[in-house]
């Protein structure tokens, strides 16, 4: 019973478990990865060495790297601040949740095995904390029950010492550092009951959780996202019918509480959300049927505007995905890697650029590995590290666990280089007095919103 609803999980496919209905759903890593709490974590990193223009590739490119001690998907990671990444949990190849952990050294390419959770869990966050430590919370366990607990890693001793419980149990949820240092928890699974609108805050200094204000709408396998002006946006995921929903929040750091916002075009799960460098927020992807039935993914994407509080479709990805992996490039582009690519469960290596300036998708390298629900980080270096996933091509329906295929593999991903503009060179060679130059009017430039 417990693999046929982990398989479910894995293919988009749904069944009536015991006495419970569990819609499966990605678990939500690019919120917290793609939003300004990034910039913070970066600016505090050890760099590793940055490449120099001659050595950037003219077009982007990827990169075997050492491979995990421990094949998983399902799992988090988290960029350290010595510049290193905290891989910790999952599912193996025989559907049993991880309780192991090891760390990527970009240095010299390799992983090794630190200290293991206290308690084996699936589909929980991970979420850097401004003291360096990791808080990892909730999740579900091999007997698929919501765990309540919730840990911290350091990165000094590399051990985890148990902190407070969460208030509710929950698994598909949502972490996200606020600019007070405290961390929003949002809606998810709690198991045998429909999914939740309750929502909690960790106080690192305290290590215990408050509940604070309600969600508008229940939702699990939602995005979360970090806006400038210090607010947290919510959008899509399962609602409460386990159908794919299209709604959108936002979260009031200071009043505790969440107001509705405009509505996605699209109902969507499994997507991405990407925090741009011009305040907008980029959704990317996903499906958008009802957890019990399969559907194609989406190859639309749009974008929010916290001015307007409005959505804008954008230019379409040039190939259809879900469970996919989005990251915001120091160039302010987005890359977009891997995922689902068909109705019939084909794991995709293809991978695509999201150019802000003009809103259009271009195709980049391919991935050395096809997989889905794997994760991706910046690092300091300004590459892209993709760690594990699931790699399984092709299944029909009902599926046993042979054709669940973790990978241990993991590959870097170069950016092309930023050509220079080369000067035209005057008729006269610096030697005459260059005409001037009528100068532009300028643009006035909005005001960003007050910090809180």
């Amino acid at each position: 019973m417990i693999r046929a609803h982990l398989v479910r999980r894995a293919f988009y496919l749904s069944l009536f478990v015991a006495v419970c209905v569990i819609p499966f759903a990605l678990g939500q890593r690019a919120g917290w990865k793609q939003s300004a709490i990034d910039h913070r974590l970066l600016s505090r990193s050890r760099p590793v060495g940055r490449l120099s223009t001659g050595d950037v590739p003219a077009s982007g490119t990827w990169t075997v790297t050492g491979s995990l001690n421990t094949a998983r998907y399902l799992h988090t990671a988290t960029l350290l601040p010595n510049g290193m990444v905290l891989v910790a949990g999952g599912l193996d190849s025989s559907l049993h949740a991880l309780a192991s952990a090891e760390v990527y050294d970009p240095a010299s390419g390799t992983w090794t095995v630190t200290a293991s959770l206290n308690t084996a869990r699936v589909a929980h966050t991970g979420t850097l904390l401004p003291n360096g430590m990791v808080l990892v919370a909730g999740g579900f366990d091999t007997n698929l029950n919501a765990i309540p607990s919730a840990e911290l890693y350091d990165p000094a001793s590399a051990t985890w010492t148990v902190t407070g419980s969460l208030n509710t149990a929950r698994y598909y949820h949502t972490a996200t550092l606020l600019p007070n240092g405290m961390v929003l928890v949002a809606a998810g699974l709690e198991c045998c009951s429909p999914n939740s609108a309750s929502a909690e805050l960790y106080d690192p200094a305290s290590g215990t959780w408050t509940a604070t204000g309600s969600l508008n709408t229940a939702r699990d396998s939602h995005t979360a996202t970090l806006l400038p002006n210090g607010m947290v946006l919510v959008t899509g995921g399962f609602d409460s019918t386990f159908n794919a929903s299209a709604s959108a929040e936002l979260y009031d750091p200071t009043s505790g509480t969440w107001a509705t916002t405009g509505n996605l075009n699209n109902a969507r799960v499994y997507d991405t959300a990407t925090l741009l460098p011009n305040g907008m927020v980029l959704i990317a992807g996903g499906r958008d049927g009802p957890s019990f039935a399969p559907s194609d993914p989406l190859s639309s994407a749009e974008l929010y505007d916290p001015g307007s509080g409005t959505w804008n479709l954008t230019g379409s990805l040039n190939n259809r995905r879900v469970a996919h992996a989005a990251t915001l490039l120091p160039n302010g582009m987005v890359l977009v890697a891997a995922g689902i690519t068909g109705f019939n469960i084909f794991a995709s290596a293809s991978a695509e650029l999201y150019d802000p300036a003009s809103g259009t998708w271009t195709v980049t390298g391919s991935l050395n590995t096809a997989r889905y629900y794997h994760t991706a980080t910046l690092l300091p270096n300004a590459m892209v590290l993709v760690a594990a996933g699931e790699t399984s091509s092709n299944a029909s329906f009902p599926v046993g666990a042979d054709f669940i295929e973790p990978v241990a593999s993991a590959e870097l991903y170069t950016p092309a280089a930023t050509p220079t503009p080369t000067p035209t060179p005057t008729p006269c060679e610096g030697r005459c007095s260059p005409t001037p130059r009528p100068r532009s009017t300028p643009h006035p430039r909005p005001t960003p919103p007050p910090r809180p």
